[in-house]
Parts: C-alpha cells; sequence; structure tokens
C-alpha cells in the first residue's frame, strides 16, 4: 500500500475518531436490504434533526474506536454499517432510527455510544422509547409547577369554604 493511500486512511481514522469523541450520542446501525429511497428518508430525517449519517468502512469505525477509548465495539462493526453522530440531542438519533425501523423492517440498531460509553442495541431501543428533550423538559416542568398548583387549589377551597359559611 502507497503512502498516500496510508495517510488518506489514517486521516479517515483520525476524522472519525475525532467523530466519536465530540458526538452527546452514536448509533451504529445495519442498513441492508433498504431501499435508495429508505436511505436518503432516513438520511433527511436524520440531517433535519440536525444528526450526520455517514456510512464508513468498518476497518476504520474500529479503528478510529479504539483511538477515541472506546472498547468493545469491534463485535457492532460486522456487515453494512452506517453511523448516526449526534452532537446535541443524546436521545435524538436512537428514536429516529427506531422509528424509522417500524416502516423500514430491515433497519437494525446495532449498538452505539450514549456520552462516551459503549451502549448494546438493547441500550439504545430503551433510550429510543425515553421523550425527547423537549418532552423530558415539559414533564419537569409539569413536576415543579404541581406544589404551586396545589397551593392555590387548596387556598381556593379554603376561600370558597368561608365564603359558603359566610
Amino acid at each position: 500500500m502507497s503512502q498516500a493511500a496510508i495517510a488518506k486512511k489514517q486521516e479517515l481514522v483520525d476524522l472519525a475518531s475525532t467523530k466519536f469523541k465530540e458526538a452527546a450520542s452514536v448509533v451504529v446501525v445495519d442498513y441492508r436490504g433498504l431501499t435508495v429511497e429508505e436511505v436518503t428518508n432516513l438520511r433527511k430525517q436524520l440531517r433535519d434533526a440536525g444528526i450526520q449519517m455517514k456510512v464508513i468502512k468498518n476497518s476504520v469505525l474500529s479503528r478510529a474506536a479504539e483511538a477515541a477509548g472506546l472498547q468493545g465495539m469491534d463485535d457492532v462493526f460486522k456487515g453494512p454499517t452506517a453511523v448516526a453522530f449526534s452532537n446535541d440531542d443524546v436521545v435524538a438519533p436512537a428514536k429516529i432510527i427506531a422509528e424509522f425501523a417500524k416502516t423500514a423492517v430491515a433497519l437494525e440498531i446495532k449498538g452505539g455510544v450514549i456520552e462516551g460509553r459503549v451502549s448494546s442495541a438493547e441500550e439504545m431501543n430503551s433510550l429510543a422509547r425515553l421523550p425527547d428533550r423537549d418532552g423530558l423538559l415539559s414533564m419537569l416542568l409539569s413536576v415543579l409547577q404541581a406544589p404551586v398548583r396545589n397551593t392555590a387549589l387548596a387556598i381556593k377551597a379554603v376561600a370558597e369554604s368561608k365564603e359558603e359559611v359566610a
């Protein structure tokens, strides 16, 4: 292999390693059996959510994961592999891919990385079932408002009962 080819491969490994390190979450999928139209639609949905999907050689992914300090991913990098990188939202890539897989049964989550920790396919599917960031914030707001709302209702009930007595 020529020096130029080796340098090009090393550049790809370095780039992928950087993506692994910077990503909030990474989802590794097997896309074998998807039509070109399905892959295009999936990429569009991911891109609209600010997620980048790449098809990268397994050998490059293995070296990049190792360089990023991610151990135990070699089993995930077998067969046709696409990788979705999200720098912001931890849940979004898994959620979008899992939702897409309901109609495109050939799509399969093989594993991934959640905030720098290697995760199994089961963990990634569990992550996909969580509400998205806005849903979690809404739930938190609801929990924070509950005591105030209950206090206001109690005060109103006391005031109404005093009006009835008077």
